[in-house]
Order: C-alpha cells, then sequence, then structure tokens
C-alpha cells in the first residue's frame, strides 16, 4: 500500500464516518494528508484530517479523532489507529497490506512511479540555449542536467514533453564572434568584446580549411564565411557536447528565422491591432505593466530596428501556435526580468499568464583541494561541461547538478566525486543498486527465487522501513514534476539507498552454508528485486546509469 493508497483509503473511511454522523462530508479535502512520522516508534503514518476539519463541523479535533482511529482500526489493512496530540491519528498497517506494494513494484517493473496526473500538459521545454559563440560553461551545464531530468519527470507524469533549444544566431554576439575568428585567423590580437581561448583558434583554422581562398576575400565576405560556418561548427560541438552528456534536443529553433519567416513583423502587427502596442517618442512600446511589469517595454526602436524582446515575444506566440499548453523557460540567474516580461507577453497576445512559467537557476561553483577551479584550458576564461565531464564522468557531474535546488548556488566538490565512498552521493546510490545486482546473482548460483507470495512475512523494522520507502516513491515523481524540483528524486533515492544498506545489514537475505532456504529469505530476495527496481527507475530520471557492477 502507497502512501496515495492510504490516503484514498483515509478519505472514504472518513467519508463514512462524517455521513453516519450526520455531519457534513463536503467539508473533506480532495486528498487526505498522509505522513510518516519523525519517531517510527508513533506508527507507520499519521494523519491530520481531525485538525483540519474537526473547527469546521463543530466537533473538537480529539474526538472526531477518536472516531476516525476506531473506523480506521477495523479495515483489513490497518492494523492499528491511536490518536495522539490534538488530534493526529498515528497509524500502523497490517502486515500483507504494507507489503502489497512489492508486488506491484515487480509487476508495473519501469513503470512504477509514473502516472497520469499531468496527462492534459502539453509542454514546451525550453533550456540550455546557450550563444553558439564558446562551449557550454557551467551555467549551461546545470540546466543540461536539471532540464533533461525535469523532462524525464514530466513525462513520466503523463505531461507530454518536448525538449527546445533556442539557437542564438541574431545578433551582436554573433559578430564579435565571426570577427574574433577572423582575427584569429589572421594572427591578429583578439578584438576589444571579443572571443578568446583555444577554441576559437581551433575553428578558425577549421573554417579556412573549409573555404578555399578565403583569406583573401574582401572584408564582408570574409566575415559572414566566418559567421556562418564558424556557428556551424560550433553549434555542431555544443550538440555532440550535450549528446554525449546524456541531453539531446526534439527541436532547435534558429532566432533568426523569427526575422526570416516574418514572425516578427507578424507579432508587432497583431499586437498594434489589439491595442497593446502604443507609439511614443519614436519607438513602439508594449503596455507589459497592464501584465504585471514594472515598465512597458520597447518592441521597436526609433530607428524601426526590432529590440531584443520583440524576437522573445514572437517565439513566445510560435510556441503557443504549434499547440503547447505550457511553456517552460528555464534561464541563468541574470534573467529574473524576464519573469514577468514573458508572462505579459502571453497576455498581450491573448494566453493566460500563467501558461509561462520561467525557472532561474543560480551559480555553480567547482572546488578541488579546498581552493575553487576558476578557468577551462580550452575556453580561456570560464569552466565548461567538457572540463567538469573530463574530470568526474557524465554520472558524477549530472547527480550533483541535479541534487541540489536550482535556486541555489552550489559548489561541486571534484576530490568528493571522485571518492569510492559513502561520502559521495552517487556513488552511495549507484553501489545500493550493483550490490542489489551482486546479490540477485548469488541468490540465482543458490538456486534460490524470489516469491513475493510471502512478502507477508516481512515484518522487521528495517524491512518495514524499507518497504515504506518504496511505497513513497510514486509520491516523490508527482511531486518532482509538480512543483519542477528534479533534485527531490536524487535525495529519495540517497534516503532509499540509506533504508536498504541498513535493511541488508540487520536481516540476512541469503542462507549461509548449509542452512536450506526459507519463505522469509524468498520474500527477502522480492523485497530485494523491488529495491533495485525502484533505484533504477529513479536513476534513469535523472539520466544517471544503475550500474550491475562497481
Amino acid at each position: 500500500m502507497t502512501p496515495a493508497d492510504l490516503a484514498a483509503l483515509l478519505r472514504g473511511v472518513t467519508q463514512t464516518v462524517l455521513t453516519e454522523r450526520g455531519l457534513d462530508a463536503d467539508v473533506l479535502p480532495e486528498t487526505v494528508t498522509v505522513e510518516r512520522p519523525r519517531n517510527p516508534e508513533h506508527g507507520d503514518y499519521a494523519t491530520n484530517i481531525a485538525l483540519q476539519i474537526g473547527k469546521k463541523l463543530g466537533v473538537p479535533p480529539r474526538d472526531l479523532a477518536q472516531w476516525l482511529a476506531d473506523a480506521y482500526a477495523a479495515d483489513a489493512g490497518i492494523d492499528s489507529a491511536e490518536i495522539a496530540g490534538p488530534g493526529f491519528v498515528n497509524l500502523r498497517l497490517a502486515a500483507d497490506a504494507q507489503n502489497s506494494v512489492i508486488p506491484t513494484i515487480l509487476v508495473q517493473a519501469g513503470d512504477y512511479g509514473h502516472g497520469d496526473d499531468l496527462a492534459d500538459s502539453v509542454v514546451n521545454l525550453e533550456f540550455v540555449s546557450a550563444n553558439p559563440t564558446g562551449p557550454i560553461h557551467l551555467g549551461g551545464t546545470r540546466w543540461a542536467a536539471v532540464g533533461d531530468a525535469l523532462g524525464r519527470v514530466l513525462s513520466a507524469r503523463g505531461a507530454k514533453v518536448t525538449r527546445e533549444y533556442y539557437f542564438n544566431d541574431h545578433g551582436r554576439q554573433i559578430d564579435r564572434f565571426s570577427a574574433s575568428l577572423d582575427a584569429a585567423a589572421r594572427g591578429e590580437p583578439t578584438p576589444e568584446d571579443g572571443y578568446a581561448g583555444a577554441y576559437i583558434d581551433d575553428i578558425a583554422a577549421q573554417v579556412v580549411a573549409d573555404v578555399p581562398g578565403l583569406l583573401d576575400l574582401p572584408d564582408a565576405e570574409r566575415l559572414e564565411a566566418f559567421r556562418s560556418r564558424g556557428v556551424d561548427i560550433m553549434f555542431d560541438h555544443i550538440k555532440s557536447t550535450l549528446h554525449e552528456f546524456g541531453t539531446d534536443f526534439d527541436v532547435y529553433t534558429h532566432e533568426n528565422s523569427m526575422f526570416d519567416r516574418g514572425l516578427v513583423d507578424a507579432c508587432i502587427a497583431e499586437l498594434k491591432a489589439n491595442g497593446n502596442l502604443y507609439e511614443a517618442d519614436g519607438a513602439w512600446w508594449l503596455r507589459s505593466t497592464d501584465y504585471g511589469d514594472d515598465k512597458d517595454r520597447v518592441v521597436l526602436k526609433s530607428d524601426g530596428d526590432a529590440a531584443y524582446i520583440a524576437g522573445d515575444i514572437a517565439y513566445l506566440k510560435d510556441k503557443f501556435d504549434r499547440g503547447f499548453n505550457h511553456l517552460i523557460y528555464m534561464l541563468g540567474a541574470d534573467h529574473h526580468g524576464y519573469v514577468v516580461r514573458l508572462k505579459a507577453a502571453a497576455g498581450a497576445l491573448g494566453y493566460r499568464p500563467t501558461s509561462v512559467e520561467v525557472l532561474i537557476g543560480q551559480m555553480v561553483n567547482l572546488v578541488q583541494d579546498g581552493k575553487p577551479v576558476k578557468m577551462s584550458k580550452r575556453a580561456g576564461t570560464v569552466v565548461t561541461l567538457d572540463d567538469l565531464v573530463e574530470l568526474v564522468g557524465v554520472d558524477a557531474a549530472r547527480y550533483s547538478l541535479i541534487r541540489s535546488s536550482v535556486d541555489v548556488n552550489i559548489d561541486i566538490d571534484l576530490d568528493l566525486l571522485r571518492k569510492q565512498s559513502n561520502e559521495n552521493p552517487v556513488y552511495y546510490v549507484q553501489y545500493a543498486h550493483a550490490r542489489l545486482a551482486a546479490l540477485a546473482r548469488n541468490a540465482a548460483d543458490l538456486g534460490i527465487e524470489a516469491d513475493q507470495s510471502k512478502v507477508a512475512l516481512l515484518t522487521d523494522p528495517a524491512e518495514g522501513d524499507l518497504i515504506r520507502t518504496l511505497g513513497d516513491f510514486p509520491d516523490v515523481v508527482a511531486t518532482a514534476a509538480e512543483l519542477r524540483e528534479p533534485h527531490r528524486v536524487c535525495r529519495y533515492l540517497e534516503t532509499l539507498a540509506g533504508a536498504y544498506h541498513r535493511f541488508y545489514t540487520q536481516c540476512r537475505v541469503l542462507p549461509i552454508g548449509d542452512e536450506e532456504p526459507t519463505d522469509v529469505n524468498r520474500a527477502r530476495l522480492a523485497l530485494c528485486a523491488a529495491a533495485r527496481q525502484v533505484l533504477a527507475n529513479g536513476l534513469d530520471l535523472v539520466g544517471v546509469s544503475a550500474p550491475d557492477r562497481m
């Protein structure tokens, strides 16, 4: 029985109690809260439903709690129910009811933890979207890991997710990039505000090799060649790096396409027509303050050129026109102004501002030997995704970037991530899976098979803790999806690994020496198989491998 199953059971019993006593059952919330007590001696689960609705019904919460406790205890799935404090009800589940989660996991296998609560969501998830002027830096690397994990979590709960990369190939940063390549190819110093690093020299050399006679072309033609070919080379590297990191995208959209396809002009015309764009001081302004922004924004400048926000608005409309009903933007720490700005643009175009969601990620710092790692050998100015993967590998890099909430700065200790010890969180979780795989191999060698029909025999406290932790997984995934917090899956996996390690220490799974296997051994093997499955499912949700050997 999972917490969700228990919550549904309690709600049904509570509704019956209220109806039988002539009380208003409509005060019941849609979901009854069920939590694990901090002290296991207080029970397996607890609910505060009597405190929630007692006053609304005009009944003292402790009196209501007693009525509910008596009714809960009468259910075959509940072993005992006791009131505590001002009106809590502490519950202990019957062994067969609690342990029924084991066969559920083994039947659902890779689908355990999945659900359909987001089935109506058609989500466009935009993340990374780094400018094609250099390798992906640590900030983009964080989004590459978290964004991919969020897409997996949302999909697991039924959302239709499209991962999208916005290819910023329009604007002055691309002009500076092409000028930097040109200078490198001709052996000149990097232009002011240009880009430097060994990767610039490499790309410049490749463009020269790809375009015969390039250096003899007139300035404008030469710069255009460096621009078009250089951007392609850089972006091919970015896509290759992301793929090796386990992050792939369904759609790549070029910023230039917003202009080339006439979408910016069409969007400006629509905003003029609906009155949300007005002229002042020779420019055209979006009435963004009408939709919560702190000031109106220039969309069309007085010289007739589109402001940067014009492309953003056209791109937002393009996403809605493609059939998405929810847009998630994952942006860097310096993009706070975009939160209200994009919502205002949605409102001005007639969409619900709440259908636009902007997540802001904070900085990542690398630490080695107790000191910050500040510079990349290739990029010259920043640490890149390639650097991090080279130092610790894909799994450790992804896990360490995902396991913390994106709204806090994080320090990644490279020395810690190289350790093969319980101090290293990704090793701790992966080792639990590998240990379970080894256990399954040993059982097979002994000719012992798991038997899920005997799981009611599992009554040891360590077994109960592991089983209840396994039962928590669907709720963890659902909450991670609802709150856009895939780090909850990592933290859960660490809790699960801990519960398994404690169980393994406390409970002998396989017989020793000439001992004959018992039904308890077979039931424990079923529990171990379920734990291995959930660890694999959770690791898959964050894009980290579940090794069978370490």
